[in-house]
């Protein structure tokens, strides 16, 4: 299904930054997810991992998540989602995006990162909040890690909730890990700038 935090990014985006507003000057930009379990709002770091926050950005402003499925969760280590929508058809994956892990974020509790495949720079269009501290999701002088861009700034409670989830292995794909009850995604949305 998805190799770890599994599915990934290279150094394009799902369209150019310029055909949609992403704010690019805004540094720090917020968006609201909205699932069916309830809402949290996540910073993003555009100061450390540009190129992730503006392809994240141009997926959320094209509307691409909106609808889509929470489709791996694993109890104390992370949640995941992006890739599917609710009828568990492939979304499109677009470009990939070159991997940021050593930009000195960390995978701790209640940050977001980019899932990815073997190679370091293959992340696309998934992404994973951590729900506990993943060291070894962090680079390492001999590795490189997953890439984090942003953290939630508001409603992290609901990331316990998620975790906590009954899962099992989803019949007609064979994904291990999948929550029993649906967690639909419902949309994620770019919050206006703050003066």
């Amino acid at each position: 299904m998805m190799g770890l935090v599994a599915l990934g990014l290279s150094v394009s985006s799902a369209v150019q930054a310029d055909d949609a507003d992403i704010q690019k000057d805004n540094l720090y930009p917020k968006v609201r997810f909205v699932t069916s379990m309830g809402d949290m709002v996540v910073e993003l770091d555009r100061w450390r991992a540009p190129y992730t926050v503006d392809h994240f950005l141009n997926h959320v402003v094209s509307g691409s998540y909106n609808g889509s499925l929470f489709s791996r969760v694993i109890d104390d280590f992370v949640v995941q989602g992006g890739g599917y929508n609710t009828d568990w058809e492939s979304l499109p994956e677009g470009p990939t995006v070159i991997n940021e892990s050593g930009n000195g974020l960390r995978n701790d509790f209640g940050t977001i990162a980019m899932a990815r495949q073997n190679d370091p720079h293959s992340a696309r269009r998934q992404f994973y909040f951590n729900v506990k501290d993943n060291d070894s999701l962090n680079p390492s002088a001999r590795r490189w890690g997953y890439a984090v861009f942003g953290r939630v700034v508001e409603n992290a409670e609901l990331l316990y909730e998620m975790a906590a989830v009954e899962t099992h292995t989803h019949e007609e794909t064979g994904f291990p890990d999948v929550p029993v009850e649906t967690i639909e995604l419902i949309r994620v949305e770019l919050l206006p700038e703050e003066l």
